[in-house]
């Protein structure tokens, strides 16, 4: 009896287990915002929504080092720490922006960013 108890328990387990969705589906709850200067040297503010939990995103506007210049004046309005680079690729010189009410001036240049 006790056998068969335990099997039951065992198979429900492993149900709930190949069930439930894998981390790479969380997302950090919230805004982040930077500022960008455009091809016609415009600045111009983005804001990335519920952006994705431990990956890398590299800011389109800024990601190319020689011919675009670096993002900047970051706001994380998240409900993660948001880690800014200076390169793409979550590389080179970093700083933390805590959940909420993080946020960087116009001197934190930044070209990617990782929610952790």
């Amino acid at each position: 009896m006790r056998l068969r108890h335990s099997l039951a328990a065992a198979a429900g387990a492993a149900v709930l287990v190949l069930t439930v969705p894998g981390g790479s589906a969380y997302a950090a709850e919230g805004g982040f915002s930077y500022t960008y200067i455009d091809s016609s040297g415009e600045e111009e503010q983005v804001t990335l929504h519920d952006p994705p939990s431990g990956e890398c995103v590299t800011l389109a506007e800024a990601a190319q080092e020689y011919s675009q210049p670096p993002a900047h004046s970051p706001k994380n309005r998240t409900d993660s720490f948001a880690i800014v680079f200076t390169n793409a690729d979550c590389s080179g010189d970093e700083f933390t922006l805590r959940p909420h009410t993080g946020g960087g001036s116009e001197r934190l240049k930044l070209r990617s960013v990782l929610f952790a």
